[in-house]
């Protein structure tokens, strides 16, 4: 599924992303970890095709990957960071936002956004607008939203941000759900629980020298 070939990062003198090579295969999870600033983040965003690698390919599929491609688009879902909130637009708007824009249809976007937040614990903020919410909400509402639409691949950098234990499980059980769906993985992670939980495969970066 994901083919990564001597894959690294410089900007001038500077190495984000020593080279590197690995694969992963269709419906399994692989963890990322690793120090801050070895450069995890900026793997997972060559993985979703937001930076271009300044040398080896990634390759999903056997197809080069790039953000351009509405196909790559429609099969890969990535969160690295938050996504971008609305100040207006209520917990519920988000998600059925995201769920409409994919799916077309507004029965079935509403019944798969509704399953979302029920399964984020999300159902008794769903009137909320983002200001109204916590850290550790925002950071559910982000997962939410790249959850709220169809993916064969997804890409996540360190959704246990700002959760306490208890929300940390809910995010396993999810991850766990779209894994068990067929759903490949790539996930970031300062966890140990989440990477005991639910990585086939852990890549542990280190420093570039």
């Amino acid at each position: 599924m994901i083919d990564l070939d001597e894959v690294s990062v410089s900007v001038g003198n500077v190495t984000l992303l020593a080279p590197l090579s690995a694969t992963v295969d269709s419906g399994h999870v692989l963890v990322i970890r690793g120090r801050n600033g070895t450069g995890k983040s900026t793997l997972l965003r060559t993985m979703a095709g937001v930076r271009t690698p300044t040398s080896g390919t990634v390759r999903i599929d056997d197809d080069i990957v790039t953000e351009r491609d509405r196909r790559f688009r429609r099969r890969v879902a990535a969160m690295i960071g938050l996504p971008p909130i609305a100040p207006d637009l209520t917990v519920e708007d988000h998600m059925l936002l995201v769920a409409s824009t994919w799916l077309g249809d507004p029965r079935a976007a509403t019944r798969f956004s509704r399953g979302v937040l029920e399964e984020l614990g999300l159902t008794p903020l769903a009137a909320r607008f983002p200001h109204e919410l916590s850290s550790g909400q925002t950071q559910l509402l982000g997962l939410g939203l790249v959850l709220s639409r169809p993916f064969d691949v997804l890409i996540i950098d360190e959704p246990e941000q700002r959760l306490d234990p208890e929300h940390v499980d809910v995010v396993i059980g999810a991850l766990r759900a779209r894994r068990d769906s067929g759903a490949t993985l790539v996930i970031a992670t300062h966890s140990s629980r989440l990477a005991e939980e639910l990585a086939d495969h852990t890549l542990w970066l280190s420093e570039a020298a």
